[in-house]
């Protein structure tokens, strides 16, 4: 029998109309501004606080990562479908996928297998436009400093040499990393380094994710740091008057968007990948949207727990006064393979001491879980060479550390794989659920709080600041900005910030290349080792295996 591929999967499936899904969540088809048949997007006024606090959010993370993912897309997708199936109103709230993955190396961000989101291609490519709209606000403030610059009578007598402010692009471009502008004469402006970062990393994306309306969302972007002025004062995307013009073009964006799983299930996607390079978590709106709507809600942030978790947990529940009662730690036996020593050839081949040598990678992200006084459910994503003595070796050694760990077969039956999940994840939050309490407090020193994530989460013996990083350091302090909590930037491919480090590294220093400031977001960002913000295409991109035909039926797409 011939295997389907997930887009002929997502392909093979009739959708439900949008209106039915809404009426899923008691939303009046009224409310919706419909992209077709099958999107749509939820205006804010949805949101009820009151109902937010009451029901119940859960989080799915990830050990640290093989580079083609553990699959908590797959699993979020998967839980939510299976609590449905045992009468627990559920909703997901997933990111939306960028492009650069999508035509790179990982792949789209809709599920996999009977677990997935659709419209498959929809969501995957273009979907409502929000990236667009993000990328464009973003480039219309570049447009308008480097304007400034080169208008002397309106000047703001803004140093070049300081901008801070890059262009962004959502496509993989190594290129773009660092280039020169305003060449060719006086009327193309005033020459000057600059650079693009990849659309997900723009200040914008986070300010949206972590807007809590749409007053908030235009303050925000008002108070983008750009740079310094000749005699050193701080100029403002305010100063500019560039907040309403760049809140014009996300008038749309701010708003989730709305549509299902396979299982007809309702789905929000809005904002947020990228945890290794920001904050990588969907919005805050998105987040409370679904409370507002469903008893439960699940959601999911980026990479391992190392990165999109601390930063969900340390960064935006603190922010949006949420409190997870749950958090779903995906595993898969091949990158525990990978974290033992096995090598490239040798991961898709049973081997239960490999699998035992690298436990103790999920071993330190249950520790890490645990420390925000959250208790976690590992889910062994299941693959077709996982060999039931490997799995069965991850439940017991689960077992002795206190977590329930369960075979999470969403990928080949859908909802009906991931029951036992799901009761796993409702035998928490109806008997152990805690109150999360944060890893620091954000009013601590910024190098105590850089210090705090990577010696409690990362494993590290200390932190290195380089030069550079000092010099930001006295700027954020001048600024103001000390009681802003940490976005690191690290690499997703070990706790360290070296990623050939597998396993659970020991005795490393993390190394500070440098802090950026993302003022409108409320946060500071510190680069660690070789960490890029733009990052670029593998040696064969997954772009050459796409193809679409006469008829605008595409294949190849993941």
């Amino acid at each position: 029998m011939k295997h389907l591929t997930d887009i002929e999967i997502a392909q093979n499936t009739k959708l439900l109309h949008i209106k039915k899904i809404a009426k899923k969540l008691n939303i009046d088809a009224d409310d919706l501004e419909r992209f077709g048949k099958y999107k749509a997007k939820l205006p804010l006024y949805l949101i009820d606080e009151e109902k937010v606090a009451k029901n119940n959010l859960i989080l799915v993370t990830a050990l640290t990562p093989t580079p083609a993912g553990e699959g908590k897309t797959t699993v979020s997708i998967g839980l939510t479908d299976g609590l449905n199936k045992i009468n627990k109103h559920a909703t997901v709230v997933l990111r939306e996928p960028s492009l650069g993955p999508v035509f790179g190396i990982k792949g789209g961000a809709a599920g996999g297998g009977y677990s997935q989101v659709v419209p498959m291609e929809d969501i995957n490519l273009h979907f409502t436009g929000d990236f667009n709209a993000i990328e464009k606000a973003n480039n219309l403030l570049s447009a308008l400093i480097d304007n400034n610059l080169q208008c002397v009578p309106c000047s703001l007598n803004l140093d070049p040499r300081t901008v801070l402010w890059k262009r962004v692009i959502d496509m993989n471009d190594r290129a773009l990393r660092q280039i020169t502008i305003g060449l060719g004469g006086t009327a193309n402006g005033i020459p000057r380094e600059d650079g693009f970062n990849i659309t997900p990393a723009s200040e914008v994306m986070a300010i949206l994710c972590m807007a809590s309306g749409f007053e908030d969302l235009k303050k925000r972007l008002g108070d983008i740091f750009i740079g310094f002025t000749f005699d050193k004062k701080p100029i403002f995307a305010r100063d500019i008057k560039a907040e309403n013009a760049m809140a014009i073009l996300l008038k749309d964006a701010i708003m989730p968007n709305l549509v299902q799983t396979l299982e007809e299930n309702p789905a929000i996607i809005h904002g947020g990948p990228f945890a290794n390079i920001a904050q990588g978590t969907n919005s805050i709106l998105a987040t409370k949207m679904g409370l507002s709507l469903s008893n439960y809600v699940v959601t999911e942030a980026g990479f391992g727990a190392d990165l999109g978790a601390e930063k969900f947990l340390n960064i935006k529940c603190v922010a949006a006064g949420l409190n997870p009662k749950a958090v779903v730690l995906v595993a898969t036996i091949r990158a525990l393979r990978h974290h033992g020593g096995a090598t490239k050839e040798e991961l898709n081949t049973p081997n239960i001491s490999y699998v035992e040598k690298g436990f103790p990678n999920i071993e330190k992200h249950i520790e890490n879980i645990r420390k925000f006084n959250i208790e976690p459910v590992v889910a062994i994503n299941a693959f077709t060479n996982d060999s039931e003595e490997e799995i069965q070796l991850v439940k017991d050694k689960c077992a002795a550390l206190g977590v329930h760990a369960v075979l999470s077969e969403g990928w080949a039956k859908g909802g009906e794989g991931t029951k036992d999940l799901a009761r796993a994840v409702v035998d928490i939050v109806e008997n152990k659920a805690t109150q999360f309490k944060p890893l620091y407090d954000w009013k601590s020193p910024i190098v105590e709080k850089i210090e705090t994530i990577a010696r409690e989460i990362y494993g590290a013996d200390g932190v290195d600041f380089d030069k550079k990083a000092k010099l930001n350091l006295k700027r954020i302090d001048r600024l103001g900005y000390n009681d802003f909590p940490i976005c690191m930037a690290k690499t997703q491919k070990s706790f360290s910030d070296n990623e050939f480090l597998r396993g659970r590294p020991k005795g490393f220093i993390v190394q500070v290349r440098e802090i950026e400031i993302a003022a409108g977001a409320g946060f500071v960002i510190p680069i660690l080792g070789k960490i890029m913000r733009m990052p670029g295409l593998p040696r064969v991109p997954a772009s050459e295996h796409m193809f679409i035909d006469k008829d605008g039926k595409i294949s190849g797409l993941s």
